[in-house]
């Protein structure tokens, strides 16, 4: 995987341990990007701290839903498991005590153990996809022409427009990635997109949920996929 100016091939390039930054709602995925407006003080020593060492961020939700259960003694968020490292690639500071970021992702990676420390953000000793890394996902599993249905239905739907030039240029890979990160869907959703196992696993899940709320919304998904 080539981010920015890094290359992460092995789990040698990877530490050990990486802040983590708790969003819910957000979605990075391996070669994806992920604008950010950091503007919170512990976040702003976090990207700090990692624009000084590795420039590696760990992208992850809190929990969500019924099963969310915070530290009663330290009131710090129960997090998902799993989440995304990210590459600063580009920051901007807006004047008014703010960065601009834009995070490129560049593995999936499991929570092992929280390290404690005395700085303000949370920070994790991580297991990463290292299968991520070699970009071996296989694009012709895709069903692009499902997945391209699934697309305009929704956008028909809801009355939107997509530059259609540049959606056929798009790769596989590139075109259910975007789609993912871009989606309007809740944070079940998106940690099932980020979860699922392989790029043909992805896509499906994508199309699946796409076809739910078309269901769900606008009544007889079936005829307006054909």
């Amino acid at each position: 995987m080539h981010v920015g100016n890094a290359r992460y091939l092995k789990p040698e390039d990877l530490p050990e341990a990486i802040p983590v930054f708790p969003l819910t709602g957000a979605l990075l995925l391996p070669g994806g990007q992920l604008p950010l407006n950091i503007f919170e003080p512990r976040y702003l020593s976090m990207f700090d701290d990692a624009l000084a060492t590795h420039r590696l961020i760990g992208m992850v939700q809190p929990v969500f839903g019924a099963d969310r259960v915070d530290d009663a003694v330290t009131d710090t968020p129960a997090l998902c498991q799993v989440g995304c490292i990210g590459r600063i690639t580009s920051f901007a500071e807006t004047g008014d005590g703010r960065y601009i970021i834009s995070l490129t992702g560049v593995c999936r990676y499991r929570l092992l153990e929280e390290i404690c420390g005395d700085k303000s953000y949370r920070s994790f000793r991580i297991a990463p996809f290292i299968t991520d890394l070699s970009a071996r996902d296989d694009e012709q599993s895709v069903d692009r022409e499902a997945l391209l249905a699934a697309f305009k239905a929704y956008l028909d739907a809801n009355k939107l427009e997509a530059d259609w030039e540049s959606v056929e240029r798009a790769s596989n890979a590139t075109l259910v990635n975007s789609m993912a990160m871009m989606s309007p869907y809740g944070p079940a959703e998106k940690q099932a997109l980020l979860e699922a196992p392989d790029l043909k696993t992805r896509a499906e899940t994508l199309i699946a949920i796409t076809e739910i709320v078309l269901a769900r919304g606008y009544g007889d998904v079936d005829t307006m996929l054909q």
